[in-house]
């Protein structure tokens, strides 16, 4: 049986719109306005379009790695092989978003590091829509990719939203991670909002705020029960980012 890619299908092929697939390629359509936006834009509105990204992203790939990628291990014989590229995919994300996030300042590395998240992006996505997603179309009925559709999204509106390279892209470090991760990460993108639109006199008690949950996050990613259930490929030992 040929595959076709989700991309090409319409929302009815895909189960409708509540199903995962069409859940999965709605997130991919304003993906690829994002980086259109980050290749486009400059200054304020650069670093918008750079928060909305890592929102979307990293909520999108931990509802995956929490919902998805575990029962495409249970239904495909390949599963394994084919779920550990996408993770390590989305580890190279990780930590190219902290790289992004540490290295402000404009010139040919910065290039290069937002050339190389914008390639890996677009590359997760193929692999997604080409391959994972149309095998879980085959394993699952319209009214089964419903049911992950609702699961799916549970998740990833109460996931985090920023990058967290050294905790598990699997149950159960990501599991465990999700809850405490998830509060830091979203108080942190209402503190950084807040900011850009304090007055001066409040701004800068917002950013020492910001910094701080920072900090805190950092501290709890590294409790090592968050990197239980992690493959070899996609670990980072903490101290080394």
């Amino acid at each position: 049986m040929t595959m076709r890619s989700i991309a090409d299908q319409s929302t009815a092929q895909l189960g409708g719109p509540t199903s995962v697939l069409a859940r999965q390629r709605a997130d991919h359509v304003e993906l690829d306005g994002l980086i259109k936006k980050l290749e486009t834009e400059t200054g304020e509105e650069y670093e918008r379009a750079f928060m909305r990204l890592n929102r979307l992203v990293f909520s999108h790939a931990f509802a995956e790695e929490a919902v998805l990628w575990p029962l495409l291990r249970r239904l495909l014989p390949d599963g394994e092989q084919l779920t550990l590229q996408v993770e390590q995919e989305h580890q190279e994300v990780n930590e190219l978003v902290v790289a992004l996030d540490e290295d402000r300042t404009p010139g040919p590395e910065r290039d290069r590091l937002q050339a190389r998240l914008v390639e890996v992006l677009r590359e997760d996505v193929r692999d997604e829509e080409d391959e994972l997603l149309p095998r879980l179309q085959d394993a699952l009925d319209a009214r089964e990719l419903r049911r992950v559709g609702w699961q799916w999204e549970a998740v990833r509106r109460t996931a985090p939203t920023r990058p967290h390279p050294v905790v598990a892209r699997r149950p159960p470090g990501n599991v465990v991670a999700a809850l405490p991760l998830s509060v830091i990460d979203r108080t942190r993108d209402r503190v950084d909002m807040g900011a850009r639109v304090a007055p001066e006199s409040v701004s800068p008690t917002l950013r020492r705020t910001s910094q701080a949950l920072a900090r805190l996050s950092h501290a709890v990613e590294k409790t090592p029960i968050m990197r239980r259930g992690e493959r070899s490929s996609t670990s980072r030992d903490p101290g080394d980012l």
